[in-house]
């Protein structure tokens, strides 16, 4: 009954009045950008579908500023699959309906997929899904959203404010990228190529550096360096998965569940509208199994061998079963141990502990005994120094987008009592 109400309210249209189905297929081939419809991020994105020998000419076109989505909400959680295509023409599947604004001088596509954004239409278009194999938010049922749609300056005026947020955000990501690139590359010369500044500040290997073969690596490693397993600096503790007959929610409620899907190349892992959540009820049956700021996370379970150290935003987040994370870490920092572990001499020793066939594991003990490089203090104090710089950084920037992102979520949130 309260979807209905907000749905019924007095300055709201339907959506039908202001849109039209289109039907254009792919007849002469001439289109072969596939696309599949993310419900995470509400965006189109590359189809993971099986088109050799597939006939292509039955594949619906999508054009620039038209819309498509999938009706099949079954097994999509909370949020329904829609994308406005910002770009060039792309084929979707003949199943997903696609439609185009009728005017855009009336309704803004960009106004429109904003709304398509918020939570309020995915917990809509979820009640009023119907079927029993399958449920269905059909067209429709599409047409009978109801929408405020003020005038169209309004609307310009309201995507503006949106963009600049967006776009803000992306920027930062920008410089977050090109900083972990940095440090990775300071740790890959230091630890890898073994060029760190001597005590003359010159290049170390290249400039006659003692080296010496060790067995436990496979490698030469400067002289008087030790070897040490992964257990002499941190405690190594699993995830845990969701009590039977529980479920993750879309909606915010509780604490975030860091599952491998949430996991990236970027070295911190942070907060963001892609983590589901545990409601505070469930939490408290798996509240051992939560991570703390700065922890190392390693996945052991399908995508083996992905690295992140835990960003304050996730800090008492619980962890799913198909990882591991590293926890109070001592003689060594973090970022050491993720850096180690995500170069191409890390993943090689990861490689080696992977053990079973198609479905491979990371057996806990196997992390305990992975050899670590150990150098000498006064090298590991230089190299904090220098990351710390870069970590401040980092931090500042994943916390503007932290920032940027709840005044983005509450943009969305006024759409609701915009009026005429």
């Amino acid at each position: 009954m309260f979807l209905k109400n907000w749905a019924m309210k007095s300055n709201y249209k339907q959506l039908g009045v202001y849109v039209k189905q289109v039907d254009i297929r792919n007849t002469n081939n001439t289109v072969s950008y596939l696309r599949g419809v993310s419900s995470v991020f509400k965006c189109l994105i590359q189809s993971k579908a099986n088109t050799i020998e597939t006939d292509m000419s039955t594949y619906k076109i999508v054009s620039k500023n038209q819309f498509v989505f999938n009706p099949n909400t079954a097994r999509m959680g909370d949020k329904i699959p829609v994308a406005l295509n910002d770009g060039d023409d792309c084929i979707v599947s003949q199943i997903y309906p696609v439609f185009d604004i009728i005017d855009h001088d009336i309704l803004s596509p960009e106004y429109l997929m904003m709304w398509f954004k918020r939570p309020e239409f995915d917990r809509y278009a979820r009640f009023y899904s119907h079927g029993s194999a399958r449920e269905i938010f059909d067209w429709e049922q599409m047409c009978e959203v109801e929408l405020p749609v003020p005038s169209i300056d309004k609307q310009r005026e309201i995507v503006k404010e949106y963009n600049v947020l967006v776009d803000r955000i992306n920027l930062n990501n920008q410089l977050i990228q090109k900083l972990e690139e940095a440090s990775q590359v300071i740790y890959k010369q230091w630890f890898v190529d073994f060029e760190f500044p001597d005590e003359n500040g010159k290049p170390y290997k290249s400039n006659g550096g003692k080296m010496e073969f060790n067995k436990d690596l496979e490698i030469e490693i400067p002289k008087g360096w030790e070897i040490k397993k992964l257990l002499d600096f941190c405690e190594i503790k699993g995830g845990k998965r969701l009590p039977k007959g529980q479920e993750l929610n879309d909606n915010k409620m509780g604490n975030p569940y860091i599952k491998v899907a949430d996991m990236s190349n970027s070295k911190f892992i942070v907060l963001n509208e892609q983590f589901q959540f545990v409601d505070k009820e469930t939490q408290k049956s798996i509240s051992r199994y939560i991570v703390s700021k700065g922890d190392v996370i390693i996945s052991i379970v399908g995508t083996i061998g992905l690295i992140n150290v835990i960003g304050e935003t996730l800090n008492n987040a619980n962890l799913t079963e198909n990882c591991v994370r590293l926890t109070n870490i001592k003689n060594i920092n973090s970022d050491f141990i993720y850096h180690y572990l995500f170069s191409s001499i890390g993943q090689r020793i990861i490689e080696t502990k992977t053990v079973g066939g198609v479905q491979g594991k990371l057996p806990l003990y196997n992390i305990q005994t992975i050899p670590v490089i150990f150098p000498n203090q006064r090298l590991m104090k230089n190299f904090e120094r220098t990351i710390v710089q870069i970590n401040t950084s980092l931090n500042n920037y994943m916390m503007q987008n932290s920032k940027l992102s709840d005044l983005k979520d509450l943009l969305l949130s006024t759409l609701a009592t915009i009026n005429n």
